[in-house]
């Protein structure tokens, strides 16, 4: 199957500017697109430097674990970061990855964690994966986004 690539980012709608106050005929009804990137992961290292790259200026609106092979040892636990700020998105061990299934993962009570997932920052991040401990976890983590949303 063919693929088109796009340097975003993409938004749709009818509508680009709001000119009057009537819906469907003068207001702006165009949205961004909601990008996602997935990788295969597994819990053999305590530090995975994944193949998911976030654009400068996105949003991060959602990031899943899926969990195949569920994460092994003490600590079944992993978090998720950019490369050089490990907990930037999760504190460190915030997401279970003991419970096969799909695992929702989120900033928690965090200002800064909330902020990063607004606004990743001026410059492309490297999403990395943490883990608590070595063991023989896998699964795939999904990273959904807005393309230079740029919310700061």
């Amino acid at each position: 199957m063919a693929s088109t690539t796009f340097s975003g980012p993409i938004k749709a709608g009818t509508i680009s500017n709001t000119t009057g106050t009537t819906l469907g005929d003068d207001v702006k009804n165009t949205g961004q697109v909601v990008m996602c990137q997935s990788v295969a992961v597994d819990q053999t290292a305590t530090s995975t430097e994944t193949n998911i790259v976030i654009p400068a200026n996105s949003q991060i609106v959602a990031a899943e674990l899926s969990v195949t092979a569920i994460w092994s040892g003490g600590a079944s636990t992993t978090g998720l970061g950019f490369v050089g700020n490990a907990t930037a998105l999760t504190a460190a061990g915030a997401v279970a990855g003991g419970t096969l299934g799909i695992v929702s993962i989120t900033a928690g009570a965090n200002a800064a964690r909330v902020a990063n997932y607004a606004d990743v920052g001026t410059s492309d991040v490297r999403i990395l994966l943490t883990n608590t401990n070595t063991g023989t976890g896998t699964g795939f983590l999904t990273v959904r986004y807005i393309q230079n949303n740029n919310l700061s």
